[in-house]
């Protein structure tokens, strides 16, 4: 396994590092599906295990997840090795009576609880978990002010953004000062790692990295999902609503799935071998954090460690998907 600097930080994590959203299982946020079906913690603990053997040392989670569920679980599962462990967590989905997610007052107690769930004395890199800071930012420098008396106080080491836009990045970078951002990052949409794009300019500039969520585009690459035999999701999955798993978007998908599969093997190995290097490629991604809920899943993407893409390799499945 090889190790990379994350940003600004002192942390050198697991270029493989794992995602805990599926550990919440299911659940919802604001009446809608917010996660994951047909998830068995004895096989999660075991996949975080397995995964820690081979030398994963960073872990990535949040309060939503579950309403704390898989910051308790990923806390069982490391039991006396949590401290060996880079942890991630992040706050901003969950405001509770708050009238807003990033109160100072509410940032604290969120600290406080996840602390608890993760059994630790403090947090290596706590994200906000979004871009909303209310009208006109009202809450962003309240939230920094209070990030920066929890950091003081060693109950957090380093600072995160994790947002969904390109105008978060931008707009709130210069605002919070972060170490790291997070996103999504994978085959089908590299906007934020991609050399020349406004993000990764951002990065090389202030020194920050990226940390990549969905890397395998939650299994969509790896050619698990069939547009002539629809998966049918219980209620609390996200991807029950989610337009990229309609039979429409799949058909799409699948040709340029294909050409993967005709160049680099079929087998779920190969592509999530493709995807997986394929982010991290980009000299801006300090790890990709792939899901998991089983080792049988870990398997699949530590095999993945050690074994990059060539400079040939990695055109030609950009040309693949700008078609």
């Amino acid at each position: 396994m090889k190790y990379r600097k994350l940003g600004k930080t002192d942390l050198n994590v697991s270029e493989i590092s794992l995602g805990c959203w599926t550990l919440g299982g299911v659940s919802w946020d604001k009446g809608k599906s917010a996660g994951w079906a047909d998830v068995d913690e004895k096989e999660a603990i075991e996949a975080i295990n397995y995964g820690m053997e081979k030398g994963v040392n960073h872990f990535d989670n949040a309060d939503t997840y579950g309403n704390g569920k898989a910051e308790r679980m990923l806390a069982k599962a490391l039991g006396t090795k949590s401290k060996q462990i880079i942890i991630a967590t992040k706050i901003g989905h969950v405001k509770g009576t708050a009238e807003h997610a990033y109160e100072p007052a509410h940032i604290r107690h969120q600290c406080e609880q996840s602390l608890i769930n993760l059994k630790r004395d403090y947090i290596d890199l706590y994200y906000f978990h979004h871009g909303d800071f209310g009208p006109d930012d009202i809450y962003v420098d309240g939230a920094v002010d209070m990030m920066n008396k929890l950091k003081k106080e060693g109950k957090i080491r380093w600072l995160g953004l994790s947002t969904y836009s390109e105008n978060d990045f931008l707009r709130l970078t210069p605002k919070i000062k972060p170490n790291v951002l997070q996103s999504w990052g994978n085959i089908t949409d590299d906007q934020f790692v991609r050399s020349g794009k406004p993000v990764a300019e951002l990065m090389k500039k202030d020194g920050l990295s990226f940390v990549a969520f969905s890397p395998l585009a939650q299994g969509l690459l790896l050619g698990k999902f069939s547009s002539k035999n629809p998966t049918v999701f219980a209620d609390g999955d996200h991807r029950k609503n989610d337009q990229r798993f309609t039979p429409a978007e799949i058909a799409k998908l699948e040709p340029k799935v294909d050409k993967l599969k005709q160049k680099f093997g079929s087998e779920i190995k190969d592509l999530s071998r493709v995807a997986l290097q394929y982010i991290l490629s980009y000299d801006i991604t300090g790890c990709v954090i792939p899901g998991f809920r089983n080792k049988k899943q870990v398997e699949m993407n530590l095999q993945a460690a050690d074994r990059p893409l060539s400079v040939e390799e990695v055109k030609y499945i950009k040309d693949v998907f700008a078609s």
